[in-house]
């Protein structure tokens, strides 16, 4: 009765219309290119991209053509794989690489990939691997009962995904709920505990269904366009996400002082006021880097032009904020508003607008702000010269940069149908929807560069598709409770998914809204703990950004001395913590890897670590578990296995594999760092690097008996792309642990680059007891008061010298970076 059931039920989702790839009755091969052919007429094509990457293209028509190149994936050539053999066995071809065996069932065709080991990774669902029918082309998978799936970038809900399903179609949804999607960027690409990764490489509204239909298979589907996607298998989380980043490129790193701190409000529009909060921020001694301008800073969508009236001299503006330490990011919408008559008629006249389908003329839309407006077709080739013109006049005048606002375009989600007669120069806005803000970003940024030579952008974006991560930065969208800013706590908790979740996507430099972007705020003593633990939480995004909408002020005095002090002191850790940022920032742009990462990437045989989706590692030694709820002090925190050091007191000790419960009073930010951590910090700062010759603090956290602890503190320049050519510095430190004592090597490697002519490093030694000696380079050094070693820190570069803190239970030494080999050895 069961089967009957099932068949039945199999019946109805695969009915008549629809067809099923069939019997697999021949090959063909051209290089590393295998294509398979049905009796039917549909292919199935295989490019065998590296030992551990396959390209998969399904075509139920056998002609394997497609309306645009890949806008995503810039790099297929991974590994040079040698000849490609295909075995034709009796029921089976077969394909080997180093690292899978790769099966093509022939009757009924059935996709299937093994590890070297044989065992079964992925399969497509018994015959149902590839189905088309009149609305899309779908792939069924089989499912484990023990699968997980991770990925899909910025999306709302658990890190995990089984038991769900997305969308993907850029969407405005300001004020996002806990499970709504789709959201403002498309990712399609998803991990599995299965060791494999996913990536459908198609720009149409996709859809991905984790076992909601089943729970012996699950879905992707496209409604049109070539059906593409990649196979990413790998030993871990990392590995496959690393892969992805060699498809389809490495993430930009940020010029330095965007990761400070940054303030911004929906009306930040006036220059008087911008010297204000300059003035207040300098004053309170609260750090901060950058000070943001909304949309309402320009005269009119999009001219460029400073809004006459609130600006009277914004070169004069930009000096004073400059030398004051400040950036200015303003932000920019990809529409020409037809108020802005001048612009507008010129872009008309020269076809720079989408067009409406069914007229030939420019897309009437509505927008926002400013009016209706004509949408901005940056697919012409012309356009971005035309757009690089007009957004260099800030720049020239003095902005650091800009936030790329409402690219999905706004106002155009699932149920603004009409959007869909948009043509654009390269395909109908079906097709092109999801990539507009990236195509958008790609012109910002190659217009930058063109025209500020060995200058970083900085640009921060709404909307994107996969590949954002070559051009851009990121941001959450507007987060937040709009019906009533006070009950914004589940946003909150659900901010810190949705940021792991954009790392997985290939976006490691983001931030939330800290505040939330909705709801007025009209009582801001009920609002303060609220904020406070948005901030706690939002200085361990990679960028960190406060605003709100409208001209609800949330700088951090407006809610009261105890929460100026406790927001300033979550501020000044986040600019300690800089070296050890940045450090990661180099690694995101390596690897692709998140700085911000979920429990299971670090931990993936942890069965509880996997489950945890409100707390994070920070980089690879840090665990941060921000208070997330209304009222809490007491914390329930889940520590992996291991040995975990409370970071705010550096003593306290706790046995991992378990929860613990953590007092988390209003002053304080659960962090862990795990026993055997190397720790980079500098002192606070108004400004990223407002001292060039600050001294360094290397916090160690020494390793068991004979085993070792390292780090790896990465700097260069910071503001031009010598990055890119290797000109930067190294330092390496290495602690080992012995039956009487420790010692430490560092081993400077500079390549082109060096931080400080004159600085010292001071190694801060956690430890259980007083050492007897200290030696540096085989010589005894001083033993010295804690406060006389502190008084010389940033003057004397020449004494080598070490204190004990017995209260702290720290060992500092104090030695000056001369770029050399130093050994220290305590006993």
């Amino acid at each position: 009765m069961i089967k009957k059931v099932w068949l039945f039920i199999m019946g109805l989702i695969f009915s008549s219309a629809t067809l099923i790839a069939g019997e697999c009755i021949s090959y063909t091969k051209n290089g590393n290119q295998v294509i398979f052919n049905c009796k039917d007429g549909s292919k199935l094509s295989l490019t065998i991209n590296s030992s551990s990457v396959v390209k998969v293209w399904f075509d139920q028509s056998g002609k394997f053509v497609r309306g645009n190149e890949s806008f995503a994936v810039v790099n297929e050539n991974l590994e040079d794989i040698g000849e490609i053999n295909v075995n034709d066995e009796p029921s089976c071809y077969e394909i080997f690489t180093s690292k899978l065996r790769i099966r093509v069932n022939k009757n009924p065709m059935q996709l299937q990939i093994f590890d070297k080991w044989q065992k079964l990774v992925f399969s497509d669902f018994k015959e149902k691997g590839h189905v088309a029918d009149s609305k899309a082309v779908k792939a069924y998978k089989t499912l484990r009962n023990d699968e997980q799936f991770f990925g899909l970038g910025e999306k709302t809900g658990p890190l995990n995904r089984r038991g769900r399903s997305y969308k993907m179609w850029n969407s405005d949804r300001p004020c996002y709920s806990l499970t709504e999607d789709p959201l403002a960027k498309s990712i399609p690409f998803f991990m599995s505990s299965y060791r494999y990764g996913i990536f459908l490489d198609n720009t149409y509204k996709t859809e991905f269904k984790f076992g909601t239909e089943s729970d012996e298979y699950y879905s992707f589907e496209a409604p049109d366009g070539a059906f593409i996607y990649y196979f990413i298998f790998g030993k871990d989380y990392k590995d496959i996400q690393q892969q992805y980043i060699n498809l389809t490129g490495k993430p930009i790193m940020p010029p330095k002082w965007a990761l400070g701190f940054a303030q911004s409000r929906g009306l930040y529009t006036k220059e008087a006021q911008a010297l204000k909060v300059a003035t207040e921020f300098r004053k309170r001694q609260i750090p901060c880097d950058i000070i943001y301008q909304d949309i309402g800073w320009t005269q009119y969508l999009q001219d460029f032009e400073w809004r006459k009236g609130n600006y009277t001299d914004p070169k004069g503006l930009l000096k004073t904020l400059k030398e004051q330490g400040f950036k200015m990011i303003v932000s920019q919408d990809p529409v020409v508003s037809q108020a802005n008559d001048k612009q507008w008629k010129e872009a008309d006249k020269s076809g720079y607008f989408v067009k409406d389908v069914r007229n030939g003329k420019s897309y009437d839309m509505p927008w926002p702000w400013g009016g209706n407006c004509g949408v901005v077709d940056f697919t012409i080739p012309e356009v971005a010269d035309w757009w690089g013109t007009y957004q260099q006049k800030p720049i020239d005048d003095g902005i650091s940069g800009f936030w790329t606002d409402m690219g999905e375009p706004a106002w155009s989600n699932e149920e603004d149908i009409d959007r869909l007669n948009m043509k654009h120069y390269i395909g109908m806005h079906d097709e092109i929807h999801n990539v507009y803000g990236l195509t958008w970003d790609k012109v910002v940024k190659e217009q930058f560069d063109k025209r500020n030579p060995n200058r970083r952008i900085f640009q921060m974006t709404r909307s994107a598709y996969a590949g954002l991560q070559r051009y851009t930065f990121g941001w959450t969208n507007d987060s937040g409770n709009g019906n009533d800013v006070l009950e914004g706590w589940g946003q909150l908790e659900n901010q810190v998914a949705v940021g792991v979740s954009a790392g997985l996507g290939g976006i490691p430099f983001w931030t939330t809204d800290i505040s939330g972007y909705c709801g007025d705020i009209t009582d801001y003593n009920a609002m303060g703990e609220l904020y406070t633990r948005w901030m706690q939480f939002g200085v361990f995004c990679p960028l960190s950004r406060a605003h709100h909408e409208g001209d609800n002020a949330v700088e951090p005095w407006m809610f009261g001395d105890v929460v100026e002090k406790n927001t300033k002191a979550a501020i000044e850790l986040k600019y300690q913590l800089f070296p050890y940022l940045y450090t990661y920032s180099r690694i995101a742009h390596d690897t692709g890897l998140p700085i911000t990462r979920g429990l299971f990437m670090e931990y993936p045989n942890d069965e509880e670590a996997i489950k945890i989706d409100n707390q994070f590692i920070f980089g690879q030694e840090l665990l941060v578990a921000p208070v997330l709820k209304k009222g809490e002090r007491v914390k329930r925190i889940y520590l992996p296995d291991g040995e975990w050091i409370d970071f705010n007191d550096k003593k306290t000790v706790y046995l991992g594999g378990q929860t613990i419960a953590y007092r988390a009073p209003l002053n304080t930010i659960p962090i862990f760092v795990k026993k055997g951590s190397i720790i980079p910090i500098m002192p606070v700062m108004q400004f990223i690097h407002e001292k060039k010759d600050y001294p360094l603090f290397v916090h160690i956290f020494p390793n068991y008996e004979d085993e070792s602890t390292s780090f790896e503190l990465y700097e260069d320049e910071g503001e031009n792309l010598d990055y890119l050519k290797d000109i930067y510095s190294k330092t390496s430190f290495l602690c080992t642990t012995l039956n009487d004592g420790y010692t430490t090597t560092i081993q400077p490697k500079d390549k082109g680059f060096r931080q400080s002519e004159k600085r010292n490093i001071i190694l801060k030694y956690h430890l259980k007891e007083k050492p007897n000696s200290i030696s540096v380079n085989n010589k005894i050094i001083k033993n010295v008061e804690e406060n006389i070693l502190l008084n010389k820190q940033e003057s004397d570069f020449s004494s080598l010298e070490w204190s004990w803190n017995e209260d702290s239970k720290e060992c500092w030494v104090k030695i000056s970076d001369r770029r050399e080999k130093i050994n220290i050895t305590i006993k």
